[in-house]
């Protein structure tokens, strides 16, 4: 659970609860009462994120039916005893090559195609290492609720080389770690794939 962001939990409650009431309801009056709980989630990140009331309709306007957690994949490949990072264009900070999870697509699907963008390697995805729900993680705030699922690839070709939404990419130990991208994976996360690459027979979750 955040601690110091508890107001972020509590919007997103109200947020789902909100959205599955609209989804559902038949009552004329009921669907009032959700627009207001909706608003009041909108009321709650504007004043504590600063995010303007007109781009946070924009997000919450996306959401159709029951909401659920968004899904993010995340490539990890190591050579020898260094693991595989990508420079992202947006902030400029490392993480693991991956991102959203696509529509038509499985989970090994996504990881291969997002390691080939990002790094230009070619991969086979080998075992889920974790599923992790975001909120029990040291990650900066996010608006959307997310799981993230972290894959052992085994390289199988391909060139080292950046991609559209990467500036730079390299292998690195668990001592010369770059300054990383938290709100993609954390210090302490690239730690536990270290740890389950040596032992890959257990999952974590959580």
């Amino acid at each position: 659970m955040y601690s110091k962001y508890k107001w972020l939990e509590i919007a997103q409650y109200l947020q789902s609860i909100a959205q599955a009431g609209l989804t559902y309801t038949e009552n004329k009056y009921d669907v009032e009462r959700f627009e207001q709980i909706m608003h009041l989630s909108k009321e709650i990140v504007s004043e504590y994120a600063d995010i303007k009331m007109e781009r946070l309709s924009e997000l919450f306007d996306k959401e159709y039916g029951y909401l659920t957690p968004k899904v993010d994949v995340r490539g990890v490949v190591f050579r020898g005893n260094k693991i595989l990072l990508v420079k992202e264009t947006l902030d400029r900070k490392w993480s693991l090559p991956g991102g959203w999870a696509d529509v038509g697509l499985t989970p090994s699907e996504v990881v291969i195609k997002e390691v080939k963008e990002e790094s230009g390697l070619d991969v086979k995805a080998e075992k889920l290492l974790a599923v992790f729900d975001k909120k029990c993680h040291p990650h900066p705030p996010e608006f959307y609720y997310v799981y993230k699922m972290f894959f052992l690839c085994r390289e199988v070709g391909g060139d080292l080389n950046s991609g559209l939404e990467t500036s730079a990419t390299g292998f690195f130990g668990i001592d010369e770690l770059p300054e990383l991208s938290t709100n993609r994976n954390t210090r302490s996360q690239i730690e536990q794939m270290f740890s389950l690459e040596k032992q890959p027979l257990e999952t974590l979750f959580d």
